[in-house]
């Protein structure tokens, strides 16, 4: 059975609400995208610090692995370590992200070496590879913002780089208004939204 892992790459920076605490609204923007990928079927949850984030790690569930890295080839060769043949990674400011999106990915692998969800306004909320992941993936992370351009050119040959649906991530104050009260989840942020 394939070895499957999500990671979600833990950031500094979010958009945060006017009166909220920044530090708050991190960790809870942060603890929704993890309650997304925790709660998927046949995936190991991982969260990826990149920095000094010790308090990032105190919204993983018992048992969540915590491996610190220094990009996205460095935590994709921490997740082989693991065990992974088949890894996410996914950006920390995607709170309502549905999980759909993320298996959607994982199967896009079958006629793929790579595949990406696209961010509104550039950049990747999520990039599935087969491990190990193919050279070619080089210095591109999730916010590089042509990253969907730059890994196609990478690859060399057409079908190589999968693109499912696009989604957002909350990088600017703008970003906030894409969120969907209508979709289940995402409830620590919309508490400090709506100042519960």
């Amino acid at each position: 059975m394939t070895a499957r892992f999500v990671a979600v790459l833990a950031g500094r920076r979010v958009a945060t609400p006017p009166g909220a605490d920044p530090a708050e609204f991190r960790l809870a923007v942060l603890e929704d995208t993890y309650e997304v990928v925790a709660g998927l079927e046949f995936v190991t949850p991982v969260l990826a610090l990149t920095g000094d984030d010790e308090d990032a790690a105190s919204i993983t569930w018992p048992g969540t692995e915590v491996v610190r890295a220094k990009g996205l080839r460095d935590l994709l060769d921490a997740l082989a370590g693991l065990g992974a043949d088949q890894v996410a990674v996914v950006a920390h400011d995607a709170p309502d992200l549905p999980p759909l999106l993320l298996g959607k990915l994982f199967r896009a692998l079958g006629g793929g070496d790579v595949a990406i969800c696209p961010a509104k306004g550039g950049g990747l909320v999520a990039l599935a590879t087969r491990l190990p992941a193919p050279p070619w993936l080089g210095e591109v992370d999730l916010d590089t913002e042509d990253a969907p351009s730059r890994l196609r050119a990478a690859a060399g040959r057409a079908g190589a780089v999968r693109s499912g649906p696009g989604w957002h991530r909350l990088r600017t104050p703008g970003d906030l208004a894409r969120l969907d009260p209508g979709l289940e989840g995402w409830d620590n942020t919309r508490m400090l939204l709506t100042g519960g």
